[in-house]
């Protein structure tokens, strides 16, 4: 696998997560920073009309007046329009936090989606590249939006801190010193935690996977028949239910080691607080402050306590998230080997010939050489034949027409001209196939032969089909007759996965997915094993079509070697 620019700088991973956020709503991220500081300012001014409520409260006590005044009913009124407002304000975060979140898994789904279908074919061969795709995965729907409450948490206990702070120092700077020295062993210990669990978690990634792949296999239809054939059920749950036992056995010896601290922390900050009310009561005691003082000065070290709580929190956040958002970056940075060249030749309005001149391949991380000084020329009006065993090489020779993979040596020409020097969506767009290992899509049948050629705007919705161009497709793929059985013709949807879905045979299967080749009415067509799932009459009709087919084509019929006896 091959990073572009691989950058492993925390700093520059969490900017660019934020960047994330502001991009997928700029709106709500606003509304998000505004509201941060309401609700960082609010508590505040809740904590000192507390102060002066109890202070008039203890002041008409002292003078023996009534105890319901106005000037009493207007603190009151002030404490508890501020204590509204700042619900309100949290009701209104909360549905902001909940628009930001969707549009925010959207957006990075999209930027996944992306990247993964830009890669080469080579990555899906390679293990690492699943590790890291999984990586990603896990972290990619939730690690920004938590970098998001990271920054707000952090940004609203900054300035609630910066407050408490100035109300602190009318009484006594100790009390300060001691709420910031009290947090100091906490913030040691998340840091700790969170390199620990990360660590643990890289090192681990194929044991996830493992057994997530163990419970893919219990639960999708296609291994279902095999499961219940082999009895397999028992087997494969016990495999995942033993990584689980390790994985979850390992965490919590973690977990344990790191709790272990926490409590020494525990100790010490009670021990913090401990100290706080002694100099309080002493201050309080002495005369220096009110009731009213004593209250809020208590309180504001509580709730500094609380904020600084929430700040050890906050960075010790970022620092973890950071460290998993390497995981997502570490995918996003992967750059495609295959792409078009920077002076694009102009694609051949008409096909004369394809030709495979002295191919030799190999795949990715592999010796064996599939293929050695291959050399093949299929020329227009004519079904060019390629027999071979299976392993011959056959399927590969498709792929590297599709510039799937590129030949380690050799060239594929199309009119003389190496492929390599088309725009790659302009090769692929004059290319229809289909694979031996076809593809069945739930969805209509319709759409299942259509996205041969799908015609899109450009949110990549289907605008229009070609009604004649399906119909032929059908009718010399042998596939009408399976059409004209189901229960809504073309708007039938295949396979079990939707409600309502019609199941197909394989041989059925096949002759959809070769109208869907055919469909796209390409001057290059290639015909992979095309009648290996259809029954003997089905098969013979479609190879009559086939003189009607290559009219005007290059036509490239891929089938097995056959033994005479």
């Amino acid at each position: 696998m091959k990073n572009k620019g691989h950058n492993n700088n925390g700093y520059q991973n969490l900017l660019k997560s934020l960047g994330f956020i502001y991009h997928c709503d700029r709106n709500s991220f606003f509304v998000k920073v505004f509201f941060i500081v309401l609700q960082s300012i609010l508590p505040l001014a809740n904590l000192f009309l507390l102060k002066l409520l109890i202070d008039v409260i203890t002041a008409k006590i002292g003078m023996g007046g009534e105890w319901f005044g106005e000037d009493i009913l207007k603190y009151i009124a002030m404490f508890c329009a501020v204590y509204l407002l700042n619900r309100l304000v949290s009701v209104l975060n909360g549905i902001n936090d909940d628009v930001l979140k969707q549009r925010l898994i959207d957006y990075i789904s999209d930027i996944l989606q992306n990247k993964s279908s830009e890669l080469d074919l080579s990555f899906y061969d390679d293990a690492n590249y699943h590790d890291t795709f999984h990586r990603a995965q896990l972290e990619a729907s939730t690690r920004p939006i938590q970098v998001l409450n990271n920054f707000s948490d952090l940004f609203g206990s900054l300035i609630s801190i910066i407050g408490i702070t100035l109300i602190l120092a009318s009484s006594s700077w100790l009390v300060i010193g001691v709420m910031l020295v009290a947090v100091i062993p906490t913030f040691i210990i998340r840091l700790l935690r969170s390199k620990k669990i990360y660590g643990w978690r890289r090192e681990r990634t194929q044991i996830f996977r493992k057994a997530n792949y163990y419970s893919y296999l219990l639960t999708k239809r296609e291994f279902a028949k095999e499961v219940r054939v082999f009895r397999l059920a028992d087997y494969f749950k016990s495999r995942f239910t033993e990584l689980r036992r390790i994985l979850v056995k390992q965490f919590l010896q973690i977990s344990v080691r790191v709790a272990r601290y926490d409590v020494l922390s525990a100790v010490f900050e009670t021990a913090a607080l401990l100290l706080t009310i002694l100099l309080l009561v002493q201050r309080a005691y002495s005369g220096a402050v009110t009731i009213g003082g004593f209250v809020m000065l208590f309180e504001a070290f509580r709730r500094g306590m609380s904020y600084m709580q929430s700040l050890v929190r906050s960075i010790a956040g970022l620092y973890d998230n950071e460290l998993f958002l390497k995981n997502l970056f570490d995918f996003l940075n992967l750059q495609a080997e295959i792409k078009s060249p920077d002076e694009i030749a102009a694609f051949p309005q008409k096909i004369d010939y394809v030709e495979f001149k002295n191919i030799c391949f190999r795949y990715p991380g592999s010796d064996k050489e599939i293929l050695k000084h291959y050399n093949l020329k299929a020329p227009i009006n004519e079904v060019t034949c390629i027999e071979g065993e299976n392993g011959f090489g056959k399927t590969t020779l498709v792929k590297l027409l599709f510039r799937l993979y590129d030949c380690n040596d050799g060239a594929v020409l199309i009119n003389g001209i190496d492929i390599r020097r088309f725009d790659i969506d302009e090769l692929r767009k004059n290319i229809s196939v289909i694979f031996q290992d076809f593809s069945q899509y739930d969805m209509t049948v319709r759409e299942n032969i259509t996205i041969g050629d799908v015609n899109t705007n450009t949110d990549g919705i289907a605008l229009t089909f070609n009604d004649k161009r399906l119909s032929e497709a059908s009718k010399y793929s042998e596939a009408q007759a399976v059409i004209d059985n189901l229960p809504n013709s073309f708007d039938t949807i295949l396979g079990k996965y939707f409600q309502g879905g019609e199941e197909l045979s394989m041989g059925q299967w096949q002759r959809i997915a070769l109208a869907r080749a055919l469909y796209a009415d390409t001057n290059i067509l290639i015909l992979d094993e095309p009648t290996s799932w259809m029954d003997s009459k089905s098969a013979a009709q479609f190879k009559e079509n086939l003189n009607k087919l290559k009219e005007n084509k290059v036509v490239i019929l891929i089938t097995h070697t056959i033994q005479q006896k």
